[in-house]
């Protein structure tokens, strides 16, 4: 008789623990004990609790390969749901064994779980009767709960540690209202009078209530803003975009010109061309606008960087001019807040809602539908998502969004997704003071090298990679389901090398912490403001240069009731989880083995040398940049 010591532990949060009763079986290499129930005297699986038990088997079983955690009815008692966090195994020779579960378990049903060190498919297969990954039949909608047969549930709670209860997906679902009706026009706020709020990261709204009109506020906010993806450098002006140097010798000062401006690499260009021909609906009866501008920059010998032009057509002509800042006050404002208003368009629709959040949620499917909990790569992934809202507040509509999303993914690219491959196609290597690329260059490096140690310890030979069947069902299905089977996307359907894989993981996982960061984390504050982050456009763009008066100007940007809802919408983004885990933090104990914990530990320290160097840096900015600041990002996309 061989008697196993088993060690189980529960979640802290409050619904954690259950009354089912709970039964294990023990499989090693020798063979299986019965089911056993654990069972002790008062409430074994309370929340916080920490239980052992022993387990008796008639033969040693060798190594223990994978438990099964058997979930019953006891009783009377209703079934309730019950979070796992661990169950350690001790043998009677003292091996012990690790098997993370970290989980609701919900329902009665049994599930298996692998021990914790990391395995490839090889490990996986030599496990008696575990099946290599569970499969869904289906892909879930990005607004609906995501419930995978035979895995755990992926539900949209506020923690991962919350269970999935129905009501823990309203938090966001409010918003969704029908909007109220409202003929007010919109004035422009101030400080007094309630609308701005304090708390920001960066840049506060009052400060966007100060500066917004600002030519060098309008440029910065390319550069270190919540949409610093869409400036490129500019070597040649578009044929559509007939700007002379007529037009901008005035700002460009008697010393050049903008051809030499041009040659030397200071003219940078923002392109709205995907929201041309999107739809637009109506909202509070009226319909609305959109405009796909271009707008020509110029980063100054003291690295400002200024709008010199703006065209709010991808077409030159008569109805089509080009706006200067040399035209009337409230004219040019107006030409810049619909380049705002084109920034809102494609930040929340392409930068954000696709890159951000859609693909995390391609990632986090892909991982549970392809690799157990036991391959190395379940480990280090990155992991969860919620959705957006609000189509009700924005020009474009469900439908203008469907549009713009689907032009959106058929232009998304790996280049595009890969930090320092999309920093060197845009040109913008060497531009000034571009905080978001420093943070984010240090931080994708910190990454690669955390992930290239855990490859090196898997994956020894590219044969290794070839051969890790689970690895190339789950690339695959990201490639066939994220992104169409799309071959002009570059992105990868197979890996072949280490140095393939490592770069895959990297841009996983940098775009599900640090990118979402980057895009997320400003949004409130900049768009409190609403002038500065309108949503709709209640008229069409200027068709002329005539005067524009502050009236039409309040004429053209949203109503209250619609900036109210945006505004809603924008302040739950940006809060913080209550369980939020910073890049780098891993409370569950998924890699066990002493190599894996020692990248851990060096990746963090690496964190935290980025976190003072950030720091310092700030020291001498007057707006600091904190959106990539290590203890700002979240592990994974969780808002």
């Amino acid at each position: 008789m061989a008697v196993y010591k088993v060690q189980v532990s529960t979640g802290q949060d409050s619904l954690a623990g259950t009354f089912d009763t709970i039964s294990i079986t023990l499989v090693g290499s020798h063979g299986e004990s019965p089911k056993h129930v654990l069972d002790r005297f008062g409430f074994d699986f309370q929340p916080g609790s920490v239980r052992e038990y022993k387990v008796p088997s008639e033969r040693a079983l060798g190594p223990i390969l994978l438990i099964r955690l058997h979930k019953e009815p006891y009783s009377f008692f209703p079934e309730n749901m019950w979070y796992c966090n661990t169950v350690q195994v001790t043998s009677p020779e003292g091996d012990t064994y690790r098997f993370p579960c970290y989980r609701w378990i919900q329902g009665y049903r049994t599930v298996e779980l692998a021990e914790s060190t990391g395995m490839t498919h090889w490990g996986c297969a030599r496990t008696p009767g575990f099946s290599s990954a569970p499969r869904a039949s289906q892909w879930i909608s990005t607004w609906c709960e995501l419930s995978l047969p035979g895995s755990q549930s992926l539900a949209l709670t506020t923690s991962p540690h919350s269970p999935p209860r129905p009501g823990e997906r309203t938090q966001e679902s409010w918003l969704a209202a029908p909007l109220p009706r409202s003929n007010h026009q919109t004035p422009l706020p101030s400080p007094g009078n309630g609308v701005l709020f304090k708390g920001s990261v960066c840049v506060s709204p009052e400060y966007v209530f100060e500066h917004w009109q600002e030519d060098a506020f309008f440029g910065y906010q390319y550069l270190n803003g919540f949409n610093p993806v869409l400036i490129r450098k500019c070597t040649a002006l578009p044929e559509n975009f007939p700007v002379t140097q007529e037009m901008v010798a005035g700002f460009l000062g008697e010393s050049t010109s903008l051809q030499e401006e041009l040659q030397r690499g200071s003219i940078y260009i923002a392109d709205y061309k995907l929201l041309e021909d999107i739809p637009t609906t109506k909202v509070n009866g009226h319909q609305q606008y959109i405009a796909a501008p271009l707008c020509l920059l110029h980063q100054k010998p003291s690295g400002e960087v200024v709008p010199l032009a703006i065209q709010l057509s991808q077409h030159p002509g008569p109805e089509s001019p080009i706006f200067l800042p040399s035209d009337s006050e409230w004219l040019w404002t107006l030409a810049k807040t619909w380049v705002r208003n084109s920034e809102f368009h494609l930040h929340e629709v392409t930068s954000h809602l696709l890159r951000a959040h859609l693909l995390a949620e391609v990632f986090a499917v892909a991982t549970q539908r392809q690799l157990p909990m036991c391959h190395p790569l379940y480990k280090v992934r990155g992991a969860e998502l919620l959705g957006w809202a609000g189509p009700q507040a924005i020009a474009t509509g469900r439908r203008g969004l469907a549009e713009l999303l689907r032009k959106a993914l058929e232009n998304l690219t790996y280049t595009t997704l890969c930090f320092p491959d999309d920093i060197q196609e845009r040109g913008v290597a060497s531009l000034q003071n571009y905080y978001y690329r420093d943070d984010g260059l240090k931080i994708w490096a910190a990454i690669e090298s955390f992930v290239s140690g855990i490859v090196a310890i898997y994956y020894r030979t590219s044969l290794s990679v070839q051969s890790d069947h689970e690895l190339q069902a789950w690339v695959g299905e990201i490639f066939a389901k994220g992104f169409l089977g799309r071959q002009a996307s570059g992105v990868p359907s197979a890996l072949g090398t280490a140095a393939e894989l490592t770069k895959y993981l990297t841009t996983v996982i940098f775009t599900c912490s640090a990118y979402h960061a980057a895009v997320n984390a400003g949004q409130f504050e900049l768009a409190a403001f609403m002038p500065n982050y309108p949503s709709s456009m209640r008229k069409p763009p200027p068709r002329n240069k005539a005067k524009v008066t502050l009236k039409q100007f309040l004429d053209t940007i949203p109503e209250m009731n619609t900036t109210s809802l945006i505004l809603s919408v924008l302040w739950v983004l940006r809060n913080e989880d209550r369980d939020m885990r910073p890049l780098g933090t891993y409370p569950e104990e998924h890699f066990t083995e002493h190599e894996p914990k020692q990248l851990m530990a060096a990746f963090q320290d690496r964190l935290a040398e980025i976190s003072r160097e950030i720091k310092e840096r700030n020291r001498s900015l007057s707006l600091s940049y904190n959106y990539m600041y290590p203890p700002n990002i979240e592990n994974s996309t969780a808002i």
